[in-house]
Formats: C-alpha cells, sequence, structure tokens
C-alpha cells in the first residue's frame, strides 16, 4: 500500500506537482473509486480541466486505475502494485443497485480469462451489481 501522494507518484515515475498532490490525495482518501466530478466537489481549487490532465498522465503511467461504476461512470482509484498492473492484478468491484455505493474488494482479484494470442488485455472492469449488507438490513 501507497502511503503518500509523493510514493504514489515516485512509484510511477511521475514529478510531484501541487495539482499531482491533491489529486493522489483526494484518490488515497477515498473509501471507494471516485468520478471526475466528485474530485472536482472534493479538489475545489482545481478545475476540471486540470483534474482531467492530472488522471490521464496517472493513468498513462499506470499509477490509477479507471473502472466503470454501475451506473456507466467513470471511477478512478489508486493502482496499490509497485510496478505497472496487468490485467491480472485487477480486483472486483460491487455496485450496491440502492444506495449506489461503489465497493473494492482489493483481496479478490478478477478472474483472468484466456483469450486468443493475437488480443493483448490492458485493463479490466469487473463489476457485480446487487444490494448491499446496509441496504439488505434496512430493508427488512
Amino acid at each position: 500500500m501507497h502511503n503518500s501522494p509523493d510514493e504514489v507518484l515516485n512509484n510511477a515515475g511521475i514529478k510531484p506537482t501541487p495539482n499531482r498532490i491533491l489529486v493522489i490525495r483526494s484518490l488515497l482518501a477515498a473509501e471507494s473509486p471516485l468520478s471526475l466530478v466528485e474530485l472536482e466537489k472534493d479538489l475545489q481549487t482545481l478545475d476540471r480541466s486540470s483534474i482531467s490532465r492530472v488522471l490521464a498522465l496517472l493513468l498513462e503511467h499506470g499509477a490509477v486505475h479507471a473502472m466503470e461504476d454501475g451506473k456507466g461512470i467513470t471511477k478512478y482509484e489508486i493502482c496499490h502494485c509497485d510496478h505497472h498492473c496487468s490485467a491480472a492484478d485487477m480486483h472486483v468491484h460491487f455496485y450496491c443497485e440502492k444506495c449506489e455505493k461503489v465497493f473494492c474488494f482489493e483481496d479478490i482479484n478478477a478472474p483472468c480469462i484466456k483469450l486468443p494470442d493475437e488480443f493483448l488485455v490492458s485493463s479490466v472492469n469487473y463489476m457485480l451489481k446487487g444490494i448491499c449488507p446496509d441496504c439488505r438490513k434496512n430493508s427488512q
């Protein structure tokens, strides 16, 4: 696990800048993956285009993962590998259809699918959908 924005950036070979540190800090503090809109609300000192540029750089260097939540919105989370993650390093996510929260199951790897050799997988989005324990409890 990375403890600081500087560690995340250094491990990805990215020069720390104030904007990059702010975005990484926000992602590290989050309990679940964040969308661009959520980052924008959290980082009121940065505009959307600045956040987008930082996210694009972080994605390019493998410092963050992009995944689609259960509603088709792209969300971002820190890659906790010390190297570039492969498809085999991706973990399972769960989308609650009631409270719309995304849960990360970092200890459960997404299954590896054997494709023909001419295909190269660059990312995996393994999303399960249903009702989380809290919402199940509250509806009984």
